[in-house]
């Protein structure tokens, strides 16, 4: 006769800890949210606000701008204002000569940050720390230190047309250089870069078809950058530009706004069409703007 054999212990099956962490508490709650949203609003209606009221007095007769209380309104509206702004004033010199220039600007200024920081980032050569620093320390030096020297650089070049002359001084912006070279350093490895050259790719080619395209969202946010920082300049082309029919839009904004009756009738309209590019560029760009400022800011 065989003894059974012993019934195995049953064994009480535990659910799995969880091992995920504790989210921290809310801070300031319902309250807090309110606080923030009501802040947030304040701030929106502060930015606002002045081109609201802009762009509502472009379409009011001269006598009604100043009216109090304001009337966002206009009762009439018209389209004189701006009649006499495009018939009597050139308008659209300015206007064309501050788009082009900036747009030749930021094309060449993102391509040449682009290159430079590519070069401070991936490359070893003779002086690199010594370039990088006069680079970088470039940033603390005022364009008001450098305007004198550079007009007069320019005029003995014989390349003071205006044409050229506006787009010199933003082809090489060292905040620009400096903001490629860390993303590079960040975001795109050595590896992909060797995989490249085995497979018989140039140098300047790695460049364009790898490290070009990894670029983007900086690329984005470099370029509304420089495009607003040449289209609102006003001191390099106020030394520069004697002739009024080849003044850019702050100059030639600025000449009405110093008129004798201060022409806000046409001043206004003005900073209305002015606008345009602007809103235009960050329509455009702004999908790579917020990624690059995002992407900065989980980098950092």
């Amino acid at each position: 006769m065989t003894a059974a054999p012993p019934t195995p212990a049953r064994v009480e099956r535990r659910p799995p800890k969880d091992t995920t962490p504790d989210r921290p508490p809310r801070r300031g709650g319902v309250p807090g949210r309110i606080a923030l949203y009501a802040t947030l609003t304040v701030l929106l209606l502060a930015f606002i606000a002045p081109m609201v009221w802009a762009l509502s007095a472009s379409f009011k007769p001269r006598a009604d701008i100043f009216e109090y209380p304001p009337n966002l309104i206009p009762s009439p509206a018209t389209f004189e204002n701006f009649r006499n702004l495009l018939n009597g004033e050139p308008f659209w010199n300015w206007f064309a000569i501050s788009v082009v220039t900036a747009l030749l600007a930021t094309v060449i200024a993102v391509f040449v940050c682009a290159l430079a920081g590519f070069a401070f980032a991936k490359y070893r050569f003779t002086g690199k720390r010594i370039l990088f620093s006069v680079m970088f320390s470039s940033l603390s030096v005022p364009f008001a230190v450098i305007l004198v020297p550079l007009f007069v650089l320019v005029v003995k070049s014989g390349l003071s047309n205006p044409w050229f002359a506006l787009i010199v001084p933003w082809v090489a912006p060292a905040f620009g250089i400096f903001m490629m070279q860390q993303y590079i350093i960040q975001s795109i490895p050595d590896e992909i870069l060797e995989a490249a050259r085995i497979d018989g790719a140039t140098e300047f080619g790695i460049f364009l078809r790898v490290v070009l395209p990894l670029l983007r969202p900086p690329l984005g946010a470099l370029a509304v950058w420089q495009f607003l920082h040449s289209y609102n300049s006003f001191l390099w082309p106020l030394v520069l530009i004697s002739e009024t029919d080849r003044y850019t839009i702050p100059l030639g904004l600025n000449i009405l706004f110093k008129a004798e009756n201060r022409s806000f009738d046409l001043v206004l309209p003005g900073a209305v069409l002015a606008s345009v590019p602007t809103i235009l560029v960050f329509l455009l760009l702004r999908k790579q703007l917020l990624e690059g400022l995002s992407t900065g800011a989980v980098k950092g």
